[in-house]
């Protein structure tokens, strides 16, 4: 009963346990800001994509930077949902819940459905660290787990075990419990390991004793499951099938850094990120700045205020201009962004929002920034506004929002956000032939229009009414731009009022021209559904699972999703007219429904939750079966 190392490092096991096929599967490694459960649940994702699940993630961070070891306030969790089929979200429950000490019990006990499996690391299960938390005894020993599969594990002396001859001190072998963890769970779901081994060697490769130690424990946890008789059972969850290509794991800051990269590629342009550091969008500049040999620069700028400009002025100069922040940075950007509208000056702004007001709710997820993108700004000041719906679609997102800003030289503002920054799922790396021409032509010979030899810098193309662009110290096409307000075409200073309502009025033209695609409205009842789920951003596995769900139930349901915010679909209105109801679940207090109301005058049932946590597939499902209900008895 014991297991070896094959020819390429992978485990093989020798006892026989009884094999349970299943099809899907949501576990959540949940523990101390300072165990590791982060890495711990990327790498048993990783493993999953590797062998080809479809999967879903939902990380989920401490607000605070250093909270007291043990806990509440200071729990890190990470969810993986992996099936054999697609799937739309990291999953309303776990199936399993590994728990490395009593807070992280605590902290997501109420989670764990009855029946469900409980891992518990019981050496962290002490007095001192019950009471911190509140239990007054001890949950291991009571009642309290007795509707779950609990399985104790002493994970930190087990750990030390394992690494006794290896020279490490106390301190740093436990730190290798999430190994373990990880070894164990591996083992369970029969998960490739030689992958995990060789990224361990990767990480620690300037300290190989410590990257030994960790693969001595992902092993040591590899074969406690295999040796002890507390699992008699393991479980499989095959491959599922997905349309032919190449896959990677990708989050969605990732993914809106790649198609920034790609953005660049395909226009021909070197691209400058001037940023800012900030939660949870700050994965994007660490990302940028490893690509430098694609012609990216990335400037860490002193605050948000210099980030914006510097991006500004890198678009006047003839580049791609980036900026990224979350909420608070966008209120702190938005002069310039004004500036840029008066300039007509592409510039990409990267919003990944996050609970507010003000500071806020730093690691959690919330989608309440639309009214401040619409209308954040002093005065008529609009901006495309773009709303990836998935990790993935971050990078399509950042190819769009390029191809508008540089057709119709605007700002476009991208609205992502925590769940998508740091959710994680299979994306479908495209060919690059695929990928859309973004090149555009800068001006380069005077044309003004009343025959002399000067540059006018407000000459519009007659279908986009985009401006043209010319490279500064471009012989001949000596212009100025600022931020008063321009006369059309010579771009002037200019004061006159006739002026100004025209140049106010052409601007808001500009951007509701921009071509955008038709809302597509999936229906299979074939146009039966009296009902319609709207939604943006993120909120588009959850009500998409919901959906199923209702339909399943034998409920027709129509579902639609809004990526483009600004300008919104020319079918939009019609779309919305041919329902009884529309149903909009947003993760704010009904922001999207406020703006519905008021351009198309429909009736629009506003569900909003503003609990930093995405919507969960069940509460939508409830909601969207009340409503049907409702209507269907009318």
């Amino acid at each position: 009963m014991s297991t070896s190392a094959n020819g390429n490092g992978a485990l093989s096991a020798t006892r026989q346990t009884e094999i349970a096929k299943l099809d899907r599967v949501v576990i959540r490694f949940a523990g101390d800001s300072g165990d590791g459960m982060q890495l711990t649940g990327d790498r048993f994702t990783s493993e999953a994509a590797a062998f080809g699940n479809d999967l879903a993630t939902l990380p989920n961070y401490p607000a605070e930077i250093r909270a007291p070891q043990g806990t509440i306030p200071g729990v890190s969790s990470f969810q993986v949902h992996f099936a054999d089929y697609d799937i739309l979200t990291p999953g309303d429950r776990p199936d399993v819940l590994v728990a490395m000490n009593p807070a992280a019990l605590k902290a997501n006990l109420a989670d764990l459905p009855a029946g469900g499996t409980l891992i518990v690391n019981t050496d962290e299960f002490t007095k001192r660290n019950l009471t911190k938390v509140g239990y007054s005894a001890n949950p291991l020993e009571d009642e309290t787990l007795s509707s779950y599969h609990v399985h104790q594990v002493a994970m930190s002396t087990l750990t030390q075990g394992a690494l006794a001859d290896t020279g490490l001190g106390k301190k740093d072998a436990e730190r290798c419990k999430n190994m373990f963890s990880l070894g164990l769970l591996s083992w369970m779901y029969h998960r490739p390991t030689e992958g995990t081994e060789r990224f361990l060697r990767e990480k620690f490769a300037k300290k190989p004793d410590i990257a030994e130690a960790n693969i001595l424990a992902f092993r040591a946890g590899w074969n406690y499951g295999e040796t002890t008789e507390s699992f008699a059972t393991t479980f499989e969850v095959a491959p599922a099938k997905l349309a032919p290509g190449t896959y990677r794991q990708i989050t969605g800051n990732t993914a809106l850094a790649y198609g920034i990269v790609a953005a660049g590629q395909q226009a021909g342009l070197q691209v400058l990120l001037g940023t800012y550091p900030i939660t949870p969008a700050s994965d994007i500049l660490h990302e940028l700045s490893k690509h430098k040999n694609f012609g990216i620069l990335t400037f860490q700028a002193e605050d948000e205020i210099a980030g914006i400009g510097a991006a500004l002025g890198a678009s006047y100069g003839g580049a791609l201009g980036v900026t990224s922040t979350s909420g608070p940075g966008i209120a702190l950007k938005s002069e310039t962004i004004g500036l840029g509208v008066m300039l007509e000056l592409p510039l990409i702004v990267i919003d990944v929002q996050r609970g507010g007001p003000s500071t806020g709710l730093p690691t959690k997820t919330e989608q309440a920034d639309l009214l401040q993108a619409m209308f954040g700004r002093n005065s008529d000041s609009p901006v495309a506004i773009i709303a990836p719906r998935s990790p993935a679609d971050c990078f399509d997102a950042a190819l769009e929002a390029t191809a508008i800003a540089l057709k119709y030289r605007t700002p476009v503002l991208i609205l992502s956000d925590g769940a998508n920054a740091n959710g994680s799922e299979p994306w479908l790396v495209p060919e690059v032939s695929t990928l859309p021409d973004l090149h555009v032509e800068f001006a380069s010979k005077p044309n003004a229009q009343d025959g002399s030899d000067e540059f006018w810098p407000y000459v519009r193309d007659p279908e986009t009414l985009a401006r043209e662009w010319a490279i500064p110290g471009t012989a001949g096409l000596q212009h100025r731009i600022g931020g008063l307000e321009k006369a059309d075409g010579k771009g002037n200073i200019s004061y006159d009022p006739d002026n100004h309502d025209h140049m106010v009025r052409l601007r808001q033209r500009k951007i509701d021209g921009i071509d955008v695609p038709d809302l597509v409205v999936d229906d299979p009842s074939g146009g039966k559904a009296r009902i319609l789920a709207l939604g943006w951003g993120s909120s588009f596995g959850p009500i998409g699972a919901a959906c199923r769900r209702v339909r399943k139930a034998g409920m027709p349901i129509a579902q639609a999703h809004l990526r483009n915010l600004n300008p919104f679909p020319k079918n939009l209105g019609a779309v919305l007219a041919s329902y009884d109801k529309v149903v909009v679940p947003e993760m704010n207090l009904g922001q999207l429904a406020l703006l519905l109301r008021a351009k198309y005058l429909v009736d629009v049932h506003s569900y909003t939750k503003v609990a930093g946590l995405p919507f969960k597939a069940e509460e939508l499902q409830n909601v969207f079966t009340d409503i049907i209900e409702g209507a269907l008895t009318r």
